[in-house]
Parts: structure tokens; sequence; C-alpha cells
């Protein structure tokens, strides 16, 4: 999807002497949980912070940081610190995220006493299983019916728009956002899709790896046919297996997408249809209830031939693929053989997660999903106090007053370009915490005992709130993220910034923690997204957040030379054997890392000149870098890591650590030797912001 609707996010929801890079041999990481002892679900872990806000007790000191930076920051915490038995990876992240769950659960609990209370219906909706079971597929049958009564390809457009509007997957995705061109005005904007595997990769790659999963996929389609009492269902299973494959071969690859400007093609709705016949894209546009005679297409060459292997496709198949992708899509809310197969492929086999979350857990995120404003009233008059967020405000002014003092010092920049540069980081929006505005949800209907319609009409409800948009000024004051969520974002179109409460707690953020640390951890997520407004796709958009070409070509190609720099330097590691981290794919956030960690690190020394003391026997300069690498202790089920590898646009943690071989004032604290792996000579540092 176009960058404006999908935000660039902090997670996805990632050497020896002086000879180059291209010498060096590959990189590896240690691989990672495969073997890792499996534990059943705990009670929400508090990370484990020491005296200055950082887990010294989790560092392995053998490893000297100059040969692996993240291992010796995280190497004893990693060895003793098992993976979940409900978990596909394990780190601060998921961490927060379990004590998110757990305080959002006792809201949920205390509202479920309250028959008034939507929050608390909707909750123990989920909650009652055994209601879930009795109903069988009755509450779903009607739509299923539906799907099997469509008796010509003249409908499908129309029926698979009512099942994007009750958030079942669809060839082709469509949602309303400001226009990248246009940034005061929405537009209707429509994307790939059409997969029920990851990528595109999944469908088309000969490793071997993917070659089972595609035979366990084959298999899950097969599974859910059968428990739905459908006739042949493995001779249905590998003709919508068939279809998706087609569909993959005309789907651009990630990196492709990534262009802010090739994902940026207007066009009539009629232009549309004549480019991609084989679909009736007006008759699905307006089933979704956007009412426009124009649309932003992400992928057109994708469309046309997506819309071909339509126009091809038997209507039983698509009438499958439907009906399949709804059994996948409200299994949750289904019985639990329904449920227990879905997971059983995209939580295991996919994921190598061996144990599902419990109800609870699940429940948590169901009634956020359904009643996302509501549950995040509560969430934040609760749980961030205003001290906090006060100061969280100072660490941002301070970061992004740092970031003009680099555009400033810049020598790659032409002065025209500075001042434009200036003026879009005067221009920012920071939002911290939660949003000063709530949608208003009242005329959603929550049912007692109604799981599947509850999540059915909440789907419908998130889709008409987004397609009313359409005609109406532009809503700044909307967020894309819940407080209770663990991450961060930039929104280049809106020219903002937004943390939610969730990440601003410690080891991120920590009011009473050493200074150091805080700007090596939540400084360096600040100027991360910051960054990203400056990135090789951010640096797209000017102060306006419109899309447009504001760098001088020479400015350009000296930032290309830069960041080409750091894409193969990334291209070197290998997580996996035989696996490879995707430079092209992840380069966004890399420089983001880069510049975020560099300007960090000047916020600090500006906010704390002169010596500091030494903590613990760290200098300050080591403390902030052990902040950063301490927020990205991660490990992860090989299956799990495998499919970031091939999606994610993030490196995975270890690697992320990696990113201060770059950076002087690392090699100024920990004086790396030059035979040690992670060491770069000056020449070699990738320098960008």
């Amino acid at each position: 999807m176009r960058r404006s609707f999908v935000l660039t996010t902090l997670m996805a929801c990632t050497a020896l002497a002086a000879c180059s890079v291209a010498e060096r041999p590959a990189f590896n990481g240690t691989p990672l949980a495969a073997a890792t002892p499996e534990l059943p679900p705990a009670p929400a872990p508090k990370p484990e912070i020491g005296t200055f806000g950082f887990d010294a007790a989790g560092m392995d000191r053998s490893v000297q940081p100059g040969d692996n930076f993240y291992k010796y920051a995280n190497g004893t915490w990693e060895r003793i610190t098992p993976i979940p038995a409900d978990k596909s990876s394990f780190g601060m992240f998921t961490t927060l995220d379990d004590l998110s769950k757990t305080r959002t659960r006792e809201l949920l609990d205390a509202a479920k006493a309250d028959p008034a209370s939507k929050i608390g219906v909707a909750y123990a909706s989920f909650l009652d299983d055994a209601a879930i079971e009795a109903k069988g597929l009755a509450p779903i049958q009607p739509w299923l019916t539906e799907i099997k009564g469509l008796s010509s390809k003249a409908g499908y457009a129309a029926l698979a728009a009512k099942a994007s509007q009750a958030g079942v997957g669809t060839p082709f995705g469509a949602y309303v956002g400001p226009d990248d061109k246009q940034p005061d005005v929405y537009a209707l904007q429509t994307s790939q899709s059409g997969l029920g595997l990851p990528d595109r990769d999944y469908y088309l790659s000969t490793d071997a790896k993917m070659v089972e999963q595609r035979k366990a996929y084959e298999a899950h389609l097969a599974k859910l046919l059968t428990l739905a009492g459908e006739p042949d269902a493995a001779a249905r299973a590998r003709a919508v297996m068939a279809f998706e494959t087609q569909i993959a071969r005309a789907h651009w690859t990630r990196i492709q997408s990534r262009d802010a400007n090739k994902t940026y093609n207007k066009m009539t709705v009629a232009d549309l249809a004549r480019r991609a016949p084989g679909f009736d894209f007006a008759s699905y546009f307006r089933g979704i209830g956007a009412d426009t005679t124009t649309v932003i297409v992400a992928q057109p060459t994708a469309f046309t031939g997506m819309a071909k292997v339509i126009g091809a496709a038997r209507l039983p198949v698509l009438k499958d693929q439907l009906l399949l992708r709804s059994l996948d899509g409200f299994a949750s809310v289904l019985p639990k053989a329904f449920d227990a197969e879905s997971f059983a492929f995209y939580g295991t086999v996919l994921s190598g997660t061996p144990q599902q979350e419990e109800r609870w857990k699940r429940g948590v995120t169901f009634t956020s999903d359904a009643l996302a404003d509501d549950v995040s009233q509560a969430y934040v008059a609760k749980y961030f106090p205003p001290a906090t967020k006060a100061a969280a405000d100072e660490l941002v002014r301070n970061v992004t007053e740092a970031m003009g003092r680099r555009i400033d010092q810049l020598d790659w920049m032409a002065p025209e370009t500075k001042a434009k540069a200036r003026a879009k980081l005067a221009a920012f929006t920071p939002k911290i915490g939660y949003p000063d505005r709530w949608r208003d949800m009242t005329n959603l209907t929550i049912t007692p005992g109604d799981a599947f319609g509850n999540m059915l009409r909440a789907n419908q409800w998130q889709q008409r709130d987004n397609v009313q948009h359409l005609g109406k000024p532009i809503q700044k004051w909307e967020w894309f993220m819940t407080p209770m969520t663990v991450n961060a974002y930039a929104n280049p179109v809106m020219n903002e910034i937004v943390f939610p409460a969730a990440i601003l707690q410690p080891p991120f953020f920590d009011p009473a923690a050493d200074p150091a640390v805080n700007y090596g951890a939540i400084g360096a997520v600040i100027g991360h997204e910051i960054s990203h407004h400056f990135d090789d796709q951010g640096r797209k958009y000017d102060v306006n957040g419109s899309l447009t070409d504001w760098w001088t070509p020479e400015d350009v190609k000296r930032f290309d030379e830069r960041t080409a720099a750091l894409v193969k330097q990334y291209d070197a590691y290998e997580p996996l054997p035989g696996v490879h981290v995707k430079g092209e794919l992840t380069l966004g956030e890399n420089i983001a890392d880069l510049a975020g960690l560099t300007v960090a690190y000047d916020a600090y020394t500006h906010a704390y000149p002169g010596p500091q003391p030494e903590i613990e026997g760290f200098t300050a300069e080591q403390r902030f870098y052990l902040g950063w690498a301490q927020v990205w202790r991660r490990t992860y089920r090989e299956a799990n890591l495998r499919q970031r590898l091939v999606t994610d646009s993030h490196s995975p943690s270890e690697q992320r650590a990696w990113v201060v071989r770059n950076l002087d004032p690392w090699y100024a604290g920990y004086k790396p030797g030059e035979t040690q792996r992670l060491y770069l000579a000056p020449a070699q540092r990738v320098r960008i912001w």
C-alpha cells in the first residue's frame, strides 16, 4: 500500500580488518531460536532494568564489543531467556506488549461487570468460546451461502466489495487516505493484494523451505474446506493455490513497491478499467462506498496482470478463494476446529510458534481492534501520567533541534535545499502518548454473546469510517496506532511523528534513568522517526507533505551514493545460513537507525555538555550505545526470522544493533581493534546525517 497510509514504523505488526565491505566474508549472526527451550505462557514479565536504566547482568563481557556489539550488550540475556511457547519471537517489544495486554485486561475485566460497557460486552463475547462452539457455523453461514450462490462472474466485483467491507481479503485492497500530491485532499487508493501466503516469493521461490510451506498451505486450504463440509476439498484447494500463484507472478516485489514515485499513479476509474480489463473496478469501488471517479493505483502493471488472471479464472475458483479467506479471517470467532487449524498454519508452520496465545490475550487484541478509541481512552487515563508526557515532549524537542543542527552541518546538501529541509523540520507535528481527539463509536452495535457479529460489525464500521473521509477536510488529529501499541511511526504526508504511550516506558524511556541510556534508547527512536521524513522515500515529501522533487539533482546523487554503501553493508549480513538481509528492502529503516542514533547522540551531548561521570564503570558514551543495544534484544524462532527476511522492511534486531559500526563516537567509546569484525576504517563508515 501507499506510504501515506501504511506508515513508516519502528518495528513491523529488524568482518574483519580494513578490507572493503565486498571483500569481507559474510557476517553471520547466530541462528536464533531454532533450539531455544520453550516455556508455557507466563504472566507479563517486567523488563529487568539495572540501577542506571540498563540491565548490565544481561551482557556477555566475554564478547568484544568490536566483534559483536549486540552479543556484548545482550548475550547473557539471550542465552538464559527462552522464547515463551506462545511467541514467534521474544524481546523488549514483546515484553512490553505483554505488559500492555495485562494492563488492558484489567480494564476489560472490570468493564465486563457493567452490561452497558461496550468494551466489556465485546471482550466477554470473545471469551465465551463455549457459546461460539455451540453456534457452530450458523453465524457465518448466511455469508458463505451468499458466496456459494453467486451465479455469474458479472457479480464477482460487487461480492468482493462486500467481502472487503467485512474485512475479508480480496485481490485488490482499497482505502481512503490523503493524496500524496495534494495532501489537503482525501483520495481513493488501491494496491495489489489477493495472496494467502505472506509474499509473492512464497509462491515462486525454489527455496526448499518455501516449497515445503506451499505444500502445507495447500493442505491448510483443503482442511478448511473439509471442516466446512465442502466436497472435493483437495482439488478445490489445488485450484485456489494455482490461482494465487498466477496472482503472485503479477505482483510487484516489496522493493519495487517501496518507491513513492512509482507507486503514485493517479487515473480515472474508467482509465483503470481500460488498462486492466477482467475485473469490474467501478462496481467494486461503488460497492465499498467510494463514490469517486478517480483513483491512485500503486502497482498499475500488476493490476493489468491480476485483472487478466481474474478474467480467465473459473467462477468456482473465485468463489472458493473468498470462502477460504472468510473462514481464515473469522477463525477466532468460529468453532475451535477452525481456530486451531488457522493457528496451526499461520502460527506454527509460517512463524514456528508451538502454542496459541491464551484466549484472554487474543480477546484483548480483538476488543482493542474492534473498539480502539474506547479502549484507548480507558488505558491512557490509568497508565500514562502527565509527567511522562512532559518529559517525552522535552526529549522530542531536543532531538528535533539536533536534527536541525545536523542539517546545517551537511557537506553534501545544497544551501537552498538545507533551507527547505529546515522549514520541513520546523513544520513537524509530534504526537506523544495518545490523540487529543477520539472517534465517536457510539453507532457501532456490540451485542452480548455474538462474537462473530461483533467482529463483522466492527470491521464494517472501520471500513465505512475510512471511506467516509472522501470529500471531507483532512483529519490531522487521527492516529493510526493505539496508545497500547509498542511502536512508533512517521507519516510523510501529514509531516508527523507519533509515539504511542506504551513505548514510552522502560527500557525505552524512564524519566528516572540515566539520560545517556534514555537518549540512546527512546532518543534514538525519536531520531529514527524524524529521519524517516528525510530517508530515501520520505525525502520526496516537502514541507506541506506533498510528493514532489525539492532536492537538487546533485543532492540526490550524493545522497544515493551514501545510501548505496548502506545497501551493500546490509546485503552482506547473513542471519541464517544462505539467507541474507535485503539491503534495498530494509534501506529506509537502516537509514533511520543510522540517522536516529547520530542525531540522538548530538542531542544528548548538547543537553549534557562537558565530561559526564562514569556509572558502574561505563562512560556516558558507552552507556548511550548500551541503551540502544538493549532495546533491540530479541530472539526469533527460525520460521519467524525467515519470514521477516522476506517480508519485513526492518533488519533483524542483531543487525540493527550493528549500525553502531558506522558511528565515530562509538569507536571513541569502545575503541574496537582493526581486526575485530565490526570495525570499519573511517573512510568506509557510512555517513549520511
